[in-house]
């Protein structure tokens, strides 16, 4: 908490932890800005693994048969701008691991804006995603405060190495 707290305080805008599970991508915790942009999440909710900045995090460090399963429910469309073609989206995962990062503009909802970074455990692997929610398409601009903190919080886990 005090590195997303940080994170908030840096950026002034909303931060937020997710974890997989199943299909979807829970919010674990939130630290809200006011004045920004409104989000759908919430603490306890679910996000969709292909139109969420965390799901995208986490889709692009699971298994196979999850990518699979999520194409196969369908990717449901939320604004002009979701991904709704597994071409396309298996595209975006492999960029996401490329660069270490997701960076979501407008897919969940107008406005707003996402990049998130790895959580990592003890052994690597990506056990949650951290987020910053903003509505200007300035995620360029967050992307090192966000890997930095994604870093600190695997850190805090144990975590030596990032994917």
């Amino acid at each position: 908490m005090p590195i997303m707290e940080d994170l908030h305080a840096a950026t002034q805008q909303h931060v937020q932890l997710a974890v997989l599970d199943g299909t979807d991508a829970l919010v674990v915790e939130r630290i809200s800005a006011a004045g920004a942009v409104p989000v759908v999440s919430q603490v306890g909710g679910r996000l969709p693994l292909h139109a969420s900045a965390v799901g995208q995090v986490l889709l692009a460090h699971a298994d196979e048969g999850l990518f699979l399963e999520v194409v196969r429910n369908g990717l449901t469309r939320f604004t002009p701008r979701t991904i709704t073609d597994p071409a396309t989206l298996r595209l975006t995962l492999a960029e996401c691991r490329r660069i270490g990062v997701a960076v979501v503009r407008e897919e969940m909802s107008p406005d707003a804006h996402s990049v998130a970074a790895p959580v990592t455990d003890t052994k690597g692997r990506v056990v949650a995603a951290l987020s910053v929610v903003c509505a200007e398409a300035r995620t360029h601009l967050l992307v090192p405060a966000v890997v930095l903190a994604g870093r600190g919080i695997s850190r805090g886990l144990g975590s030596g190495s990032m994917p």
